[in-house]
């Protein structure tokens, strides 16, 4: 596959059948042979991203000094901020050349899942910044619950199977900011190395431009760029285990700019979706068959995701 499908949302919510199994068959095989679609007709509006994307802007063009108030220690960065270089791929020691901000799930009091998550983390300089940070947050969630809904159907579960393991699920709203590259990079670092996604699935804001690439199965690195109203959503490494790889977590990487763009930013927001940690992902016996064998050990979410921490040296061990 050459370039990445487009789908849209609207096929699946409408009251037409053929219009929904249309969208199920569609992002089904786009899943199995690349693991990448670009989405239409989500649910986050145009008025919803400017001001996410300004709110942005100003946090990372705050002082280093103010921003590294907001690293906390001993959370594996799992909210606030995450300075200039500090996550690497997987099997890399070069840090991404990048800094981020993680804003988290959003529970009741009387959630079981209350005590488990980090506090959301407040910036005080920039009032709108965590209110408009929780609007596009609970957007890209309801998105990736309808997203789900159509591979249950995909892989034979029932539409609602994956509901009740992401309500309350450990997901994360990343905006990152790729600053301007001043010097050569050292050791091959790039703005984010080639990677799989740890999660079940992964709504990209910010792939209009050149830059985000994915590696075909025949070995190949495509541009992967989306238009200004669509996302890009890819299958992260938790849902190829629980389809034993029916569904592939397919590698992807953010290349460095040519020289004459090395004084430009990039603003990329992914929204990671993660179930609740106690989710099995258990390779699923619909997708265990003579021809594709049993693929990996069984493992819980929240198991996989330490692991994978540690590995990115988020997570000392």
């Amino acid at each position: 596959m050459q370039q990445i499908p487009s789908v849209d949302l609207r096929d699946f919510l409408s009251d037409d059948p053929t219009r929904k199994q249309k969208f199920v068959n569609e992002i089904g095989k786009a899943y199995e042979e690349i693991g990448f679609v670009a989405l239409k007709g989500h649910f986050l509006d145009n008025q919803l991203v400017e001001n996410l994307y300004t709110e942005v802007r100003n946090f990372f063009n705050l002082p280093l000094e103010t921003k590294s108030k907001y690293e906390i220690p001993g959370i594996g960065g799992q909210r606030g901020y995450v300075s200039f270089g500090k996550e690497h791929a997987k099997g890399r020691s070069a840090g991404d050349l990048k800094e981020f901000w993680h804003f988290g799930q959003y529970v009741s009091e009387n959630s079981k899942w209350a005590n488990e998550y980090p506090n959301n983390v407040e910036v005080s300089e920039l009032p709108n910044f965590n209110k408009v940070g929780e609007e596009a947050y609970k957007m890209l969630e309801k998105t990736g619950k309808y997203v789900l809904r159509a591979l249950a159907l995909h892989i034979g579960l029932d539409e609602f199977y994956f509901d009740n393991f992401i309500k309350d699920g450990n997901s994360i709203l990343r905006p990152i900011h790729y600053p301007p590259i001043t010097d050569e990079p050292k050791d091959g670092a790039v703005r984010a190395a080639a990677h799989g996604d740890i999660n079940l699935i992964t709504l990209l804001m910010g792939a209009q431009g050149k830059g985000l690439q994915v590696q075909n199965h025949d070995g190949q690195w495509i541009d992967a760029m989306a238009q200004p109203d669509e996302l890009m959503i890819n299958v992260g490494d938790m849902l190829s285990r629980h389809t034993n790889n029916k569904l592939k977590s397919t590698i992807h990487q953010v290349v460095n700019p040519p020289r004459e763009l090395w004084g430009t930013s990039r603003y990329s927001i992914p929204f990671f979706m993660h179930p609740v940690s106690d989710m099995r992902l258990d390779c699923l016996p619909q997708c265990i068959d003579q021809d594709n064998p049993k693929r990996f050990d069984d493992i819980s979410a929240g198991e996989f995701l330490h692991e994978r921490l540690v590995e990115l040296g988020l997570i000392k061990k």
